[in-house]
């Protein structure tokens, strides 16, 4: 047997090893009839794969006792922003089954970074870099569980003539195994909005006012659907949705892809193979804006961000001016 050979039976055999085939949820017989017609890889509907595993990590938690919540959650952060009508894709899913209601909506990824040592930086269609290293700004799929919420003051707008308060409110999501550093990552869920600060506006009455009596001031920025630090973004009616459903009542989480996913498709993308060929999933429109998936472990890219940030001068602290 050539060298050659040997290399490339290896390589089938990780891919085979990779795929761990299984019945998918669409065939799996305890799959309920309703549901089975939201299964599939168009816009609104949700992978095979991504469905089966976030139901056993589902199941998984009511066995256990850790969540008795009747609604389970997944993401899938293969699919691209927009769809091909240009509207914001749907790609994270709110699944009850035991009131037969499934519903698909739009989220955001994350964004990465660009340093000198390491570009793992993300288009704003599709994710092609994956981490759980802390600062990376990326999404790491796995097992997660919602926690508590957290809302927090950001700033003031003007809206209709009207200065009014900004508040956000973050949904804490605590993980397992590659995930297991969420609250270290700070990950979670919110609304896909931030205030970009202009200004320093003279407010004596505000709670939120400093000792001179400002508060910061500027304009709110709705990125819905885009690229987020690390988080999962949500539309401002679907960030409702969510934490209503949750609140004091916490469930399960997947989010596709893990760190063997991404792998594995990679490696039959070197291999000249389409994932689909092998047992993979990734979607397809995305895969040809990327090429191949990167997944960059913990163990690999925090000492880059770590000396990156050492490198960085010191800078004194920012002062906005007065709003006029």
């Amino acid at each position: 047997m050539t060298f050659t050979n040997f290399r490339r039976i290896g390589l089938a055999l990780v891919l085979a090893l990779a795929a761990v085939p299984s019945k998918t949820a669409a065939q799996s017989s305890d799959i309920p009839g309703w549901l089975r017609s939201h299964v599939g890889l168009e816009d609104g509907q949700i992978a095979p794969i991504v469905l089966e595993r976030a139901r056993a990590l589902y199941q998984e938690k009511r066995r256990a006792g850790t969540v008795r919540n009747p609604c389970y959650l997944a993401m899938d952060a293969t699919r691209p922003s927009l769809s091909p009508s240009g509207q914001p894709s749907r790609r994270f899913y709110i699944i009850c089954e035991d009131r037969q209601s499934f519903r698909a909506i739009s989220s955001g990824y994350g964004n990465g970074r660009k340093l000198p040592r390491a570009d793992f930086s993300n288009g704003r269609q599709c994710a092609r870099n994956f981490s759980n290293a802390e600062g990376s700004k990326l999404t790491m799929g796995g097992a997660y569980r919602t926690a508590e919420t957290r809302t927090s003051f950001k700033g003031y707008y003007r809206r209709g003539g009207v200065t009014r308060a900004f508040n956000r409110t973050f949904l804490l999501f605590d993980g397992e195994g590659e995930t297991r550093n969420a609250r270290e990552r700070a990950i979670g869920g919110h609304r896909a909005m931030f205030l970009k600060w202009q200004c320093r506006l003279r407010k004596p009455d505000s709670p939120h006012a400093d000792q001179d009596g400002y508060v910061p001031f500027g304009e709110l920025v709705d990125y819905t659907s885009g690229r987020s630090n690390g988080c999962t973004t949500w539309s401002a009616s679907a960030t409702q949705e969510v934490l209503s459903l949750v609140e004091g009542n916490p469930t399960s989480l997947y989010v596709y892809p893990e760190g063997r996913d991404i792998e594995a498709v990679a490696n039959a993308v070197r291999a000249g193979r389409q994932p689909s060929q092998v047992g993979l999933y990734w979607n397809s429109t995305c895969l040809r804006s990327i090429g191949a998936p990167k997944f960059w472990p913990k163990r690999q890219l925090q000492p880059v961000i770590d000396r990156w940030r050492q490198s960085l001068p010191a800078q004194p602290a920012r002062v906005l001016p007065i709003c006029r």
